[in-house]
């Protein structure tokens, strides 16, 4: 598996439902590059892996901005007129 040591869990057990199904997914290919004995194979694997990780960090981004944008809107709705 390729270590990833930011983006993921940054707010604990309310991880994003599709950010846990890609770690889910990307987990599988790690053991089933594992497994492979054909290098081929195993490259196959390993690159499914990394893609995984890329959406589930893409999917961590997005809700990350949209919880910047939904903040700057309610704190620029809390300024006075």
């Amino acid at each position: 598996m390729i270590p990833f040591t930011y983006g993921f869990g940054q707010k604990g057990p309310a991880i994003n439902e599709e950010v846990r199904e890609c770690l889910q997914h990307a987990e599988d290919c790690a053991r089933q590059a594992a497994a492979q004995s054909d290098p081929q194979l195993k490259q196959d694997f390993l690159i499914m892996e990394r893609r995984w990780l890329f959406l589930a960090r893409g999917y961590e981004f997005s809700e990350q901005l949209s919880d910047l944008s939904e903040e700057t809107k309610r704190q620029a709705d809390n300024l006075p007129k």
